[in-house]
């Protein structure tokens, strides 16, 4: 199972530095801001995560190769975005997509490695923890990338994130207590995060939300 975690968790860092860069660079940032955001994007979940767990330091502190990995992802996304700049706002909505596609992987493979981590940390008995933490460890990066960049965090207002986070550790779990393939559990979990928040983009699914009327000057 260490292999299958640090292969998604590669996939799943890769996935989030994309998706960092992207709304960095569309944001204005400079290179510095680029790395950052990609990097709390890749990592800032999983360090809520350890902290809950009471893992100290954090994991991505002893593992200098995968945060390596994010920022050379990073310089990569914002040397790209440079040389083809002229062209970038006009394939914006195409960019936004592909970025949504790697939102979405990273969405996967960090809600699997969360619940995966609880399970390691002792907590096979209590489905609460491990829902709550995979959830967390998907969803924790984009909402410090949001707060950093000045705009309501995107999974409180698009797409059902956190409930596709929600159901995705909890299938995790149910099949890791009543199955053994650890494997199995990790790829079903996947698909179903993956599949919901492409359906969610697709149909524009969205939970409710109360519009109030706009006062009259």
């Amino acid at each position: 199972m260490t292999e299958t975690i640090k292969i998604m968790e590669l996939i799943g860092t890769v996935a989030f530095a994309v998706s960092g860069s992207l709304v960095a660079i569309s944001s204005g940032l400079d290179i510095f801001g680029v790395c950052f955001l990609a990097c709390i994007t890749a990592f800032g979940g999983g360090i809520v995560r350890d902290l809950l767990l009471g893992i100290h330091p954090p994991a991505i502190f002893n593992d200098l190769a995968m945060f390596l990995v994010a920022l050379a992802v990073a310089v990569l996304v914002f040397i790209i975005a440079y040389i083809f700049k002229k062209s970038f706002n006009i394939f914006r909505p195409r960019i936004e997509r592909i970025n949504n596609i790697f939102d979405a992987i990273g969405l996967s493979a960090f809600v699997v490695i969360g619940s995966e981590v609880a399970f390691a940390n002792g907590f096979l008995n209590n489905g609460f923890v491990v829902v709550f933490v995979g959830m967390i460890t998907g969803i924790g990066g984009g909402i410090f990338r949001d707060i950093l960049i000045d705009t309501t965090p995107y999974v409180f207002k698009k797409h059902v994130y956190a409930i596709a986070a929600i159901l995705g550790a909890a299938l995790y779990y149910a099949l890791r207590v009543h199955f053994e393939s650890a494997q199995l559990a990790s790829l079903l979990a996947v698909l179903l995060v993956f599949t919901i928040r492409m359906l969610a983009t697709k149909y524009r699914w969205s939970l409710p939300k109360i519009h109030l009327p706009e006062e009259k000057q």
